[in-house]
């Protein structure tokens, strides 16, 4: 699976983005806490079995805490509040002591922390998933396991005019929400523009689904393609973390509404 390096430099590469894009909203501390939870937090398992195993005390519980925190969601909910106690605690005194900037001059709240250590893990999970176990990971083969492999598949005219009609309500519903001249807010567009995906990409799913699960025998639901696993697994480790970091962000009126921390 990937190590350091990877699970940091796609957090951090991320957070700067945000950080540039939002114009500091995405602090350097929000950024510095989603890289270290993208990477130390679920293998926090790991490196206690690793200290258990080389100091030879505690060996079988050192192995079953790794394999209860290594996961996804049970990391988050055994050491999510506890750590974000930690995190804006470690916020506060970076910024007090000068040794970590934020651009607005306040630190990480304890709800702030706890988006970014669930960001963070699911993070940490989106280049597990795809890159351990020689890709034979569970979490892999069954993403493989919703296309069509044992033949040639079938183009079925139902799944055509389906996933046509679909894709084409995307394509033209967002240009009508996005239209010149439209007396749409960009809030609005933007909100109006994320229902819209979201209704497609579920009527999507359900057809997928349908194809897959619901008929005997099961059917090719999009040719080869094993669209239901991708849609499903980007929404939870790709789309979700990204838009806890959001959340995350401080508000565009945060520094007139909160008073500024000493420096």
């Amino acid at each position: 699976m990937p190590g350091p390096g990877p699970h940091m430099i796609y957090a951090m590469g991320t957070g700067l983005g945000l950080m540039g894009l939002s114009n500091g909203r995405f602090s350097p501390h929000h950024c510095l806490t989603y890289a270290v939870n993208a990477f130390f937090g679920p293998d926090i398992g790991s490196f206690s079995e690793w200290l258990s195993s080389t100091l030879g005390l505690a060996e079988p519980l050192g192995s079953a805490l790794a394999d209860l925190i290594h996961h996804p969601f049970y990391f988050v909910l055994l050491l999510g509040f506890p750590l974000s106690l930690l995190y804006s605690s470690a916020s506060r005194l970076a910024l007090q002591k000068g040794f970590l900037d934020s651009i607005y001059g306040v630190a990480l709240t304890r709800r702030q922390c706890l988006m970014l250590i669930s960001a963070g893990s699911l993070s940490h999970f989106f280049l597990d998933h795809l890159f351990e176990e020689n890709g034979h990971s569970s979490t892999y083969t069954w993403i493989l396991s919703t296309g069509w492999w044992s033949s040639r598949a079938p183009v079925n005219t139902d799944a055509v005019i389906v996933v046509g009609l679909l894709c084409v309500c995307l394509i033209f519903g967002f240009i009508y929400i996005n239209r010149v001249g439209s007396s749409r807010t960009i809030r609005l567009q933007y909100s109006q523009s994320v229902k819209l995906i979201l209704i497609i990409a579920s009527l999507y799913c359900l057809w997928c689904a349908s194809q897959i699960y619901l008929l005997k025998p099961r059917r090719a639901a999009v040719g080869e393609e094993a669209d239901l696993g991708v849609l499903l697994f980007l929404f939870l480790y790709f789309f979700t973390p990204h838009c806890l970091c959001i959340a995350s962000m401080h508000s565009k009126d945060y520094h007139d509404s909160v008073e500024q921390l000493p420096l």
